[in-house]
């Protein structure tokens, strides 16, 4: 065996010479990341899964405050319904009543989106204004100057800067 190793050692220091003549050439030894590097990579690792935790979480809360949300929102309207249930109880009784009645029932939903910040726009005799109406016809004008606004096909709700929908309206043409 010693004669084996021998002949191992021998090639060694055959090349010795000619590896230290040619220090280019020589393969830098690996002694892998130092301490500081191990504690950088440990660190952006836990600044990763912190970033991914944190990102989880505000996921679920909004999730959670979008639900709660849309839970608020049903719950204003719950009152609208239940004068609906107690105009369709009344329907036959007094056909003149439930007109009455669906009407103030309105009122009280249009009341609501008021509230939420959507009030109802039915305005007439004012300029159109693209941002709050959408022309569904035009027709002569007569003593209406062009561009008024001569008749809501559709109400909308809200302004021009946060709204649920534009106004559809007739507006006056040139005769």
């Amino acid at each position: 065996m010693t004669h084996h190793s021998h002949a191992q050692s021998a090639p060694q220091t055959d090349s010795a010479p000619e590896a230290s003549a040619h220090p280019e050439a020589q393969a830098p030894a690996e002694t892998g990341p130092s301490a500081a590097e191990l504690e950088l990579q440990d660190r952006l690792r836990r600044a990763l899964a912190d970033l991914d935790n944190v990102r989880k979480r505000c996921e679920r809360q909004l999730a959670q405050e979008r639900a709660a949300e849309r839970a608020r929102v049903a719950a204003v309207f719950l009152p609208v319904v239940d004068n609906l249930d107690l105009a369709l109880e009344h329907a036959d009784s007094d056909p003149g009543a439930v007109v009455e009645g669906v009407r103030a029932v309105r009122d009280q939903a249009v009341a609501v989106l008021s509230a939420m910040g959507f009030a109802r726009r039915e305005e007439t005799g004012v300029p159109f204004d693209p941002m709050r109406h959408e022309a569904v016809s035009v027709v002569p004008g007569g003593d209406q100057d062009p561009g008024t606004v001569l008749h809501v096909v559709r109400p909308g709700y809200g302004d021009s800067d946060r709204q649920l929908r534009p106004a559809s309206v007739v507006v006056a043409g040139n005769d």
